[in-house]
């Protein structure tokens, strides 16, 4: 493999250089805990405290609205579970959407085995959702509205502020998944009237294993892990004090660079849908063309088989994804893709492309050049695509393949 080339950056980040000297000190050096009162604590305890001060600027809150977890899934679930047990004599009805993230879906899916109610409001084919359906299936034993920013498989921004309204309106809690929207659209909390919002490090350039939940002031949350004193008696366990460091330099770099690295991204995703949708038929974009975050293509090649496909882009050293890193393995359709209409078959001839800022014009021409080839090979042991041929479909390509 001669080159390796990476479009799977909503599955993850490598560590910015920046971020990992800021978390050298805390391998190495302040290597204490930060709960102890003693010499070898206070070094971690001031690094977690100014990360708090940092991740709480990014999100526009007080440093005691942050939680530090372990992941965006703790986090989500934080919230989720948290709410609903803390509200449970209120009520018991949760409203969230039927292309949420597997952190979100199946924390709802528990709850209902608890014996809560869940509404999953759909999507339309652009993977918007309707925002009457959402005031019309509030009832007064909603407590909770769980809805993400931007979707990991499509890239769809959905408007979170008017939800947030929507939600205050009706005096329901609201929390938003903002995991994928972390470092590509700015994350302002009051502005999106959210209660509660979650992110990931290592979706900005930061380490894996850390995470944070906001949670404003006033919202009670139930802790899902219990242990000692540590996050306000909101979360047990002794902190990730290089970890809370790294996504603490990472919101930093995010905020600095965000404006100019999402115009980079911007161009490249587009001249990457643009090429390959020029030069291989049959090629759908899903998800709306302008309401969704600067990085994210997915595609649909109809009569391949996205996993083949895939396997064929990383033997050139190009890696890409079908979906949400979370469910691969899966032999199931996106569910994502199938709630905005597309054909469990075309579901499955679909390929993320998720780009990051140290993709290049020249990374992305190396996949136009090598893809079209691989889809044309792949197509031709298709019957159903030598059936279209044999109809006359113009191809766009100079071999015909079938007979």
């Amino acid at each position: 493999m001669d080159r390796k080339i990476y479009f799977d950056h909503n599955a993850t980040t490598p560590i910015h250089e920046e971020v990992f000297d800021a978390m050298v000190p805390y391998f190495k050096d302040e290597w204490g805990n930060p709960s102890s009162i003693h010499w070898a604590g206070r070094g971690p305890k001031k690094a977690v405290d100014e990360a708090r001060e940092k991740v709480a600027g990014f999100l526009n809150c007080s440093p005691i609205e942050v939680i530090f977890t372990s992941s965006g899934s703790e986090s989500d679930n934080l919230a989720i579970k948290g709410v609903a047990f803390s509200m449970r004599s209120k009520g018991n009805h949760i409203i969230t959407t039927k292309v949420e993230h597997p952190a979100v879906l199946n924390t709802c899916k528990y709850l209902e085995r608890e014996g809560f109610d869940v509404t999953y409001l759909g999507v339309d084919a652009d993977g918007m959702i309707d925002l009457d359906e959402l005031r019309d299936s509030i009832t007064p034993k909603t407590t909770l509205i769980t809805v993400m920013y931007a979707n990991n498989e499509t890239g769809v921004v959905f408007p979170v502020a008017e939800i947030g309204e929507i939600a205050r309106e009706h005096r329901v809690t609201f929390h938003t998944d903002a995991v994928q929207a972390a470092g590509k659209i700015p994350l302002d909390v009051k502005a999106l009237n959210c209660d509660l919002l979650s992110i990931s490090g290592h979706k900005i350039y930061a380490p894996k294993g850390v995470g944070a939940l906001y949670v404003r002031r006033g919202v009670r949350v139930v802790p899902i892990i219990h242990g000692g004193h540590h996050e306000r008696n909101r979360r047990g366990g002794t902190e990730n004090v290089a970890g809370i460091v790294g996504l603490a330099k990472a919101c930093e770099i995010a905020a600095r660079d965000m404006e100019e690295e999402t115009a980079h991204l911007r161009r490249l995703r587009d001249r990457l849908e643009e090429g390959l949708m020029k030069r291989i038929p049959h090629v759908k974009r899903n998800g709306h063309k302008d309401k969704r975050i600067p990085n994210t293509a997915n595609l649909s090649f109809e009569f391949v088989e996205g996993e083949s496909l895939l396997l064929n882009l990383d033997m050139l050293g190009i890696a890409a994804s079908s979906g949400s890193a979370c469910t691969s393995g899966s032999l199931e359709p996106s569910h994502v893709l199938v709630s905005m209409g597309l054909t469990p078959e075309l579901s499955h001839g679909s390929v993320r492309f998720s780009l990051g800022r140290s993709n290049t014009e020249e990374e992305v021409d190396y996949l136009i050049e090598k893809m079209p080839p691989i889809v044309e090979r792949m197509r031709s042991m298709s019957p159903l695509w030598c059936e279209v041929e044999k109809k006359g479909v113009d191809l766009s390509f100079e071999e015909k393949t079938c007979s």
